[in-house]
């Protein structure tokens, strides 16, 4: 299945929605406390909102650098289940984030507004999906660091599934405390 700007669109904001209502029914000390050498709920929402900055000014770039930087696919774009599979093995085999997207410690104080930033940061992604025509969401490609070149299309899928990944890892941190 190819999906879609609005079927993209639609899995964005229910992923960030989804991510922040869990983050929102944390305590204190659920959100800061970080175990075993895994990321804290804080440091989740954090992760999350420094990817999708990143991701959403990258498409502010004009197409002719964009192009320049980046280049044309050769090939159609995977489907998001395809991504995830690419995305899964690579953590599998030790892939982690690299040292931008890494999270310094964060204070429940910051939670409010790193969840208005989650928010706003997947609303401009969405806006910037919407301008980008549907052709050239499979034309264009830019780097990801643990899967190579990715079509644009395939970004924006994995803005939700990353998330989802984030959702789905913190509910099992929380079920093991």
């Amino acid at each position: 299945m190819r999906e879609d700007k609005a079927y993209i669109a639609h899995h964005i904001q229910e992923s960030i929605h989804s991510f922040n209502e869990l983050i929102l029914s944390l305590q204190a000390d659920q959100f800061e406390d970080s175990k075993h050498g895994k990321w804290s709920a804080g440091q989740d929402l954090a992760h999350l909102v420094k990817t999708a900055q990143i991701i959403g000014y990258s498409f502010i770039l004009p197409k002719w650098l964009f192009k320049l930087l980046s280049g044309n696919s050769n090939r159609a774009s995977r489907s998001a289940e395809d991504l995830y599979k690419r995305y899964s093995e690579s953590l599998s085999k030790g892939g982690k984030a690299p040292a931008a997207f890494v999270p310094k410690k964060v204070r429940f104080s910051q939670r409010d507004r790193l969840i208005q930033q989650h928010e706003a940061y997947g609303n401009f992604l969405i806006r910037r999906l919407n301008r980008i025509p549907e052709s050239n969401l499979d034309r264009y490609v830019m780097p990801h660091p643990l899967i190579g070149k990715i079509t644009l299309r395939e970004m924006f899928c994995f803005t939700y599934l990353h998330s989802n990944h984030h959702l789905k890892t913190l509910k099992e941190k929380l079920e093991k405390q």
